[in-house]
């Protein structure tokens, strides 16, 4: 797989309470491509950060309903990857360039 694709597939850790709670049993949460699929996204997380994937589990999450000037719109939905890696494992989400 090609950076440009690793990088295409992985859009961004999401950080939350919940993904703060999972990280705790080996488990990160990351913003994927709509497209993607779980050998796509094992693929990517294994080349970029040098792990072993044991398990991904893929979400789609409906975007809000909001209205902007009296007129009803959506935000935009999202799809999250939670991957479990394998023991003795980790990744450093929080790290600032």
């Amino acid at each position: 797989m090609s950076n440009e694709r690793i990088l295409d597939t992985l859009r961004a850790p999401h950080i939350s309470e919940k993904s703060a709670r999972v990280s705790e049993h080996n488990q990160y949460v990351f913003v994927v491509a709509p497209a993607a699929t779980k050998a796509d996204v094992r693929e990517a997380v294994e080349k970029m950060f040098d792990v072993k994937v044991e398990q991904v589990n893929l979400v789609n999450s409906k975007g809000k309903a909001k209205s902007f000037r009296f007129r009803a719109g959506s935000r935009q939905g999202k799809r999250k990857a939670y991957v479990r890696l394998a023991d003795g494992q980790t990744i450093d989400v929080s790290a600032k360039a």
